[in-house]
């Protein structure tokens, strides 16, 4: 495997500052994904090193191979690049305008398994949701895989295997306990909406 916390480095992908993460907790680092995914090449190696990790639950079922899912916006160009490697189809959820996720523009046949693929997950918030909904609308989540886990081990329990090819647990802090060198740096959102 690869150096990817390197590659984060070197694409400028592995950001140092105030940050604000979409789970609303603070923290002095941010993964930003698109950095390291802008290059085809870069993504291309990454998520195939991912998709090798999720290559043991990509069996076939009754002829079929499970589908690649993603939650929208960082979790899409990891989903299509996984499901290239794995050679299988790839769809994803989007948000619905008021914070959340919704399936829109595929369907999901009851039984259809599926893995999940995300690009950073902290708290595990949207792949939760991603796998609701796969499972409201009748699918079957095999697996789930993150390029990284910066959750330091406290993500909840999605009901199916788990891998990352990165695992860190970077120091996060609630807004009213800012240590005092982030209370002097102003805090910036840089992740999606």
């Amino acid at each position: 495997m690869s150096d990817i916390l390197g590659l984060f480095k070197k694409t400028g992908a592995l950001l140092h500052g105030h940050f604000i993460l979409r789970s609303g907790l603070h923290s002095r680092e941010f993964f930003q994904c698109a950095l390291l995914l802008q290059d085809a090449p870069v993504a291309a190696q990454v998520c195939g090193e991912l998709a090798e990790k999720l290559r043991p639950f990509h069996m076939e079922v009754e002829g079929k191979k499970p589908t690649i899912i993603s939650p929208a916006v960082g979790g899409i160009i990891v989903g299509q690049e996984v499901a290239r490697h794995l050679g299988t189809r790839h769809i994803f959820v989007e948000k619905d305008g008021n914070g959340g996720l919704v399936m829109r523009r595929f369907e999901i046949v009851p039984g259809e398994r599926f893995l999940v693929a995300e690009d950073v997950v902290t708290r595990g918030g949207r792949v939760q949701e991603t796998v609701d909904i796969v499972r409201s609308l009748g699918g079957v989540v095999v697996a789930i895989g993150s390029i990284v886990d910066r959750s330091g081990g406290n993500l909840p329990d999605f009901g199916a295997p788990f891998v990352s090819l990165v695992q860190m647990t970077p120091e996060t802090f609630p807004a009213d306990a800012l240590p005092e060198d982030l209370v002097n740096i102003a805090a910036v959102k840089p992740g999606s909406k």
